[in-house]
């Protein structure tokens, strides 16, 4: 018989066995992420004395990160977290050691630098979808499960605030390239945490599924259907959210104001964005989260759109604030439909094309604001930011046929057997058509 349970909570998720400790440990290591750029930045700036060869190798360094993620997220579906990513972070982690080494002894040639940086950053271990895709099999509570990806949303937002300030400390005492050795050891440190609790096992290779049969709804084709709209999505808000750091930068100078303005708008953003996503993890939504995504996409379009009206910093900033309130509830939301739509073996993958679509979309929107900027007035550049996410709230939603699971109204009853039996619930991944 089932019985009303309390109304799920952020302590909720927290109270799940061995939950705090698997979600400290992927966060330990994914700050490596929020400390890596600025730290390699620093070192190869001192190193080479060359902002244009230091930018080179940031960007060899983050394309191969951002474009080999569904390649690696991969390797996690086909063979296990536990077999998958220890390999990855301690890779990862020497080659940046050997990043730090090669920064730190004058005269190393630029393709040296160049070559490391490139396969260090294939190498990244691809900690945040496997993370949610742990949440997802240790909560099969919907309410439960939303809830997890906003507490995982915000924190990671958090990571990459905290990140830079992390190394801002480290810098003053000592020469960049310790910044370097300290991701490494982060993401070590994190990743081998990570994998030794025993949640992490939820997650099942995709080859002990290899007997349930083709996948309902399409096969590839399916799924990518059903993937199509929180993809294109994560890479509208990307860009939308990129653009905004270079237009805050061109309005302040515009206004001569100081590079403190800057970082008020900025942190206000990144303030609206937890908000956000605390918010949205808390409602218990009656729609469905495919009906819920383009009403953020196109409310961080329209927010931004009006950002670019205002008349001073006193409009800016909470205009800018209500377009972070639609941040992290998008990309939540979106993260969620990938788990909806993943097929067997895919989870993780699905995860890793979001956000690899917003690492993409974020670099894609840098380079085209920074051309834009000297053409056109604020205002519109600010509109036309806007417009890409409002723009990616037109893609329809496709759900995966067959699905066992649907991505309707969120159950708010669970048994209180189904409640106890958490940690040893069987993986969903080898049980779904």
């Amino acid at each position: 018989m089932s019985t009303p349970s309390p109304r799920p909570s952020y302590a909720a998720v927290l109270r799940v066995p061995h939950a705090r400790r698997t979600f400290a440990a992927a966060l330990v290591g994914r700050l490596s992420y929020g400390t890596v750029s600025l730290a390699l930045m620093l070192s190869l700036t001192r190193s080479t004395g060359s902002y244009a060869v230091a930018g080179l190798v940031m960007a060899l360094f983050g394309a191969t990160s951002v474009f080999l993620s569904p390649y690696r997220a991969s390797l996690v579906d086909r063979h296990g977290p536990r077999r998958a990513l220890p390999p990855m972070a301690l890779l990862y982690a020497v080659l940046l050691c050997a990043l730090a080494a090669a920064c730190r002894r004058p005269g190393t040639p630029e393709a040296v630098l160049a070559v490391t940086a490139a396969v260090a950053g294939a190498c990244t271990p691809p900690l945040g979808p496997t993370m949610r895709a742990v949440w997802a099999q240790l909560l099969p509570d919907r309410a439960l499960l939303q809830r997890a990806y906003g507490l995982d949303g915000v924190a990671e937002e958090l990571l990459f605030v905290s990140g830079p300030l992390l190394v801002g400390g480290v810098v003053a005492v000592a020469p960049p390239a310790v910044g370097v050795v300290l991701s490494a050891v982060l993401v070590a440190v994190g990743t081998f945490a990570f994998v030794s609790s025993p949640t992490t096992a939820a997650v099942r290779p995709a080859g002990r599924a290899k007997s349930d049969g083709p996948v309902p709804g399409g096969g590839a084709g399916g799924q990518v259907r059903a993937l199509l709209q929180p993809v294109v999505v994560a890479a509208g808000v990307g860009v939308s959210v990129s653009a905004v750091d270079l237009l805050v930068v061109a309005y302040a100078g515009e206004r001569g104001l100081g590079d403190g303005a800057v970082a008020w708008v900025l942190a206000a953003l990144s303030a609206g964005s937890a908000v956000g996503g605390l918010v949205n993890g808390a409602v218990a939504w009656s729609s469905p989260t495919r009906a819920r995504l383009p009403f953020f996409a196109a409310g961080l379009g329209l927010c931004l759109a009006a950002a670019g009206l205002a008349p001073g910093l006193g409009t800016l900033v909470p205009a800018v604030v209500c377009a972070g309130l639609f941040v992290a509830p998008a990309l939540t939301t979106a993260y969620l439909i990938a788990d909806e739509s993943a097929a067997a073996g895919f989870r993780v993958r699905a995860g890793a094309w979001c956000n690899t679509a917003v690492n993409a979309g974020s670099s894609a929107g840098a380079a085209a604001v920074g051309l834009l900027v000297e053409r056109l007035p604020l205002p519109v550049c600010f509109a036309v930011s806007g417009a890409v996410a409002a723009a990616a709230a037109l893609v329809p939603g496709h759900r995966r046929g067959g699905s066992a699971r649907r991505a309707g109204p969120i159950s708010r009853r669970r048994s209180r057997a189904s409640r106890r039996s958490l940690p040893s619930r069987p993986s969903r991944a080898g049980g779904r058509p």
